[in-house]
């Protein structure tokens, strides 16, 4: 008769994915740090960069704006994944708030799939806290110009605008970055204006997001885009940001 205990086929636990996001402590959140999100959908969703995908993601961000609670500033939407730079007074607000566009986003993708269920995202969503100027910045780069990998690799050179992005409404384009004739969405924009300093001008203090004079994508902007979301300015260990710049709280400007 076979004993107990031993080895088993199958037993133990799961070995995990490298892309899911462990299930650590989540960082300390505050309306003064702007925060860097990344929402990544299941196996066998459509494609979201497409105008259909697009509407489905507007209809997700125009309910978050009306609410007003998580303050969504820029967006950039890939085919598989969407970059989120937000705001949000406090975890419970965060967490509560991204249930909801949660929600609303996968109720919004299976209508566009034609299907009553099914799953949309493909786990926990990531989060990094933005601490500084120069965090902020390279965040706003990576989100807004986060198509010039693809555009590098299709043999294009110069900066254009994503019109799958925030970046038709963002201010601060210098004279050499390309405006595209046409956009993913029709209306007003689904975007909150900003509340912390850091993400209304403080920002600004790390230099701007494109040079004036690139004809084509810089090294450092290169660099910014290859470089995983989590290490924009500061790596993210543990659940807390190693950056350790000094940030003055929200004001007016």
């Amino acid at each position: 008769m076979p004993g107990r205990g031993g080895r088993r086929a199958g037993a133990g636990r799961k070995r995990r994915s490298q892309e899911t996001v462990p299930h650590v402590s989540r960082p300390l959140v505050d309306g003064d740090h702007p925060l860097h999100i990344t929402v990544r959908v299941a196996r066998g969703v459509w494609n979201l960069r497409s105008q259909r995908g697009m509407r489905a993601v507007k209809d997700a961000l125009s309910q978050e704006a009306k609410r007003g609670a998580l303050r969504i500033v820029h967006y950039s939407v890939q085919g598989n994944h969407l970059h989120l730079i937000a705001e949000a007074a406090n975890r419970v607000t965060l967490t509560r708030r991204m249930q909801g566009f949660g929600v609303r986003f996968a109720r919004s993708v299976n209508g566009m799939m034609g299907r009553k269920r099914g799953r949309v995202t493909a786990e926990r969503y990531h989060l990094h806290v933005l601490r500084s100027p120069r965090e902020v910045r390279n965040a706003i780069r990576y989100v807004l110009l986060n198509h010039l990998k693809h555009s590098a690799q299709a043999g294009r050179v110069g900066i254009t605008v994503d019109p799958f992005s925030s970046g038709p409404w963002f201010a601060h384009w210098p004279p050499t970055v390309e405006r595209v004739s046409w956009s993913a969405l029709t209306g007003p924009p689904p975007l909150s204006q900003p509340d912390s300093w850091l993400l209304k001008t403080g920002w600004r203090r790390a230099g701007a997001v494109v040079s004036r004079r690139v004809i084509a994508p810089r090294r450092d902007v290169q660099r910014a885009l290859d470089v995983p979301p989590s290490r924009i300015g500061g790596s993210h260990v543990g659940g807390r940001s190693t950056s350790s710049a000094a940030v003055p709280r929200a004001r007016g400007g």
